[in-house]
């Protein structure tokens, strides 16, 4: 790669990390490691990165408090590693703003095609044109949300999600297309995802005004 990615690895098991850095590099990527949340923020507080891999459970702040605390004013790409396997644990990292999760044990050939979707999914491709509605503006080229001219800030998938629905507003998307697009592992995942973003564009996230669900078949941006 040209300009590989630069990732930062952050786990409190020295030898995965070593581990991580060594099959990363040797896939092309750039590769920056941290022990726990205050070195990560060390690190990005000097370096830019395309995406973290953030080991959930860690001494003093876990991942899941880095990871809420992060996304107030971060938006980089997120998957998280967790030695725990209840899906309400995974839908836990969802909320709080991961983009993917991976339970370890994991083979790292997996992990390698979930960075690999990620950040594929933050590079837009063939993007729609502006999409307008209520006081929001989408510029789906770059990606970025305004609210009476002020930024949104949008996870990967949100923006993934976003970009899909923007691309026929008014028109329902499948439930398969947007996993596709947010690489939601799992229908309650993608559904998790919906909510965030609803969060954001709705004054009300139980009677939504714009992204409307459609039951059966899967959700649209109505724009009027």
């Amino acid at each position: 790669m040209d300009d590989p990615p630069h990732i930062l690895v952050v786990d409190d098991d020295s030898r995965l990390r070593q581990l991580l850095q060594k099959f990363l590099s040797d896939n092309g990527y750039r590769v920056t490691t941290a022990e726990d949340a205050g070195e990560a923020r060390r690190r990005m507080g000097g370096l830019q990165f395309d995406l973290l891999v953030l080991d959930v459970m860690m001494p003093g702040e876990t991942g899941l408090e880095f990871t809420t605390k992060l996304r107030e004013s971060d938006d980089v790409p997120i998957l998280m590693l967790t030695a725990r396997g209840e899906p309400d644990d995974r839908i836990t990292g969802l909320e709080a703003g991961v983009d993917d999760y991976l339970p370890k044990p994991f083979e790292p050939r997996e992990l390698l095609l979930r960075i690999q979707s990620i950040l594929k999914r933050t590079r837009t491709e063939e993007a729609p044109a502006d999409v307008r509605f209520g006081d929001f503006i989408f510029h789906a080229g770059t990606g970025s949300l305004l609210k009476s001219g002020k930024p949104v800030k949008l996870t990967s998938a949100e923006t993934a999600l976003l970009t899909a629905l923007a691309r026929t507003p008014g028109e329902t998307v499948s439930r398969d297309t947007l996993r596709q697009s947010s690489g939601a592992s799992e229908g309650r995942a993608m559904d998790v995802q919906i909510t965030r973003l609803r969060r954001k564009i709705e004054a009300n996230p139980k009677e939504p005004r714009y992204l409307h669900t459609v039951w059966g078949s899967g959700y649209v941006l109505r724009t009027e």
